[in-house]
């Protein structure tokens, strides 16, 4: 795919002017979005691949075992109506988030998932709806990356301790921020309660809070030990051990430079 040429506070200002039609907080500070348009793009390429092998086709998904779409670069969670889970969903933020930004957005998309089922969202995979949708994400992977770094600009205001310096340290660098932005896409803020095994969490306030060191190879270390922890707490049914080696592996990938 082309990539388009930026000014180099591009992100910045878009950042500042979705913060503002979303009411969010101010933007986030140099120090934490200060990225170049270069940087943003892999950013955005790099949770595409990690969440979708890179493929147009990834951007519309639905994995076994689970009861929701998994959708765009981030595959952001979206649930059929009259269902609900301890996982955030996030796909009708993005649908807001486009909408805002000036994407034309189906009807369809405004509600309940259209498809009840795995089963009923498989059968649809190569029709016009998903075919619709593949279309407008593979166009728009600078806003989606966009709307994953104002969920991170919301988490940075519920870091305190611990959490809240391990932020402002990985927060100096590139490589510190993607460690940020993927995994907060990835795993969550780690502030939403119901987002607990055994009372414990495993998103990334809990992988802040573990870290030893300041630094992108002490994020990934404490990322796979918090994640190891989700599993040995996970349900036995709910079969998450299978997820682990790929989850490690994408943690392992935050000691790379980006």
């Amino acid at each position: 795919m082309t990539t388009k040429s930026y000014p180099r506070n591009f992100w910045l200002l878009t950042l500042a002017g979705a913060a503002f039609l979303l009411g969010c907080a101010a933007p986030l500070p140099p120090a934490q979005a200060g990225l170049t348009p270069a940087q943003m793009n892999r950013v955005g390429q790099r949770i595409w691949q990690n969440e979708c092998a890179g493929s147009v086709a990834g951007l519309t998904s639905w994995n076994g075992g689970e009861d929701f779409a998994s959708l765009g670069i981030g595959h952001f969670i979206w649930y059929p109506a009259g269902r609900s889970g301890p996982f955030e969903e996030s796909f009708p933020g993005l649908v807001r988030h486009l909408e805002a930004r000036g994407v034309a957005m189906p009807a369809w998309t405004k509600g309940a998932c259209v498809w009840n089922s795995k089963a009923a969202f498989d059968a649809d995979k190569n029709g016009p709806r998903q075919a619709e949708l593949r279309k407008i994400l593979a166009a728009n992977v600078g806003l989606q990356t966009e709307y994953i770094m104002l969920r991170l600009q919301r988490a940075s205001g519920s870091m305190t301790g611990a959490a809240k310096t391990g932020f402002a340290a990985l927060s100096t660098t590139p490589e510190g921020m993607f460690c940020l932005i993927d995994y907060v896409n990835f795993k969550g803020e780690g502030t939403n309660p119901k987002e607990r095994y055994r009372g414990q969490g495993w998103g990334l306030m809990q992988v802040l809070e573990d870290m030893r060191g300041g630094t992108p190879a002490a994020f990934a270390e404490a990322s796979k030990r918090v994640l190891s922890r989700r599993v040995a707490n996970s349900p036995p049914e709910s079969g998450e051990q299978r997820w682990l080696a790929g989850w490690h592996n994408r943690c392992e990938a935050y000691k790379r430079p980006l």
